[in-house]
């Protein structure tokens, strides 16, 4: 578990795709350089994908953990598009 403050909580549990990778992408374009986002999601494919968009995007993901059964924490900072 990283020991960071997030500035925002995004909760996309129960979404399934597109909608947790779209919320979290546009949540992102929204934070300043440096910001760091904290993502609560449940869809597996998202899990998987996520890391990968987010490098695309120029994020970078500080953490990833699997909470209980399907629910997963991740940490991460914005570049900041803002």
């Amino acid at each position: 578990m990283t020991d960071v403050t997030p500035t925002k909580t995004l909760d996309v549990c129960g979404k399934i795709c597109p909608y947790p990778d779209m919320n979290t992408m546009t949540t992102l374009k929204k934070m300043g350089k440096g910001e760091i986002l904290e993502v609560l999601l449940d869809y597996p494919l998202s899990v998987e994908r996520m890391p990968r968009n987010l490098k695309k995007q120029g994020h970078k993901l500080l953490s990833s953990e699997q909470l209980d059964g399907p629910n997963y924490r991740m940490l991460i900072e914005a570049h900041g598009l803002k």
